[in-house]
């Protein structure tokens, strides 16, 4: 056991690297009084649904301290989500990127299949009543993010399907 544990392992392990995050201090305000909201007037009010429940009896049937549980659960998950995302935020405007190369944060107009369509490009953590708002993790936005105005990319569909995008416009908001 002890020659176990001093060799050293043939595997190697890549350390993920963070993803950078661009919120701007609306986002980042909201999102930090949604994490206090479900830290402090949450964490009661599923404490005390769990707590009825437990008082009705027999847990192996009571639908109602399972859902309780369930609640705390998805509750507990979005609270280490927010702090992640929170803790690796950058608050602001992300730099500048080259002059006509698409970024997070931008504005983006494109041609998709003879269709015009604009949207915000950054975390879905912000909203836009103006714009859809998409990942530069998701699909399009992976496929858009470093190309510049009049670039043409693609990618590729959930059905598999290539989709073409041409870049018309990227802007600041």
């Amino acid at each position: 056991m002890q020659d176990f544990l001093t060799r050293s392992s043939p595997l190697k392990f890549a350390l993920m690297s963070t993803p950078q995050t661009w919120l701007t201090q609306e986002a980042a305000d909201r999102l930090r009084g949604e994490l206090e909201n479900l830290e402090g007037v949450g964490r009661r009010d599923v404490t005390a649904k769990i707590e009825t429940a437990r008082a009705e009896g027999d847990l192996k049937e009571n639908g109602g301290y399972h859902a309780a549980r369930d609640e705390q659960g998805k509750m507990e998950a979005r609270i280490r989500q927010l702090k992640q995302i929170l803790e690796n935020a950058h608050i602001g405007t992300p730099p500048a990127s080259e002059d006509g190369v698409v970024g997070a944060g931008m504005v983006v107009t494109t041609l998709i299949a003879g269709d015009e369509m604009s949207f915000l490009l950054g975390s879905r953590e912000i909203t836009s009543d103006q714009y859809d708002v998409y990942s530069e993790k998701s699909p399009l936005g992976s496929a858009v993010m470093g190309a510049k105005i009049g670039d043409t990319v693609s990618y590729t569909a959930p059905n598999g399907k290539a989709i073409s995008v041409e870049i018309k416009s990227a802007k600041f908001i």
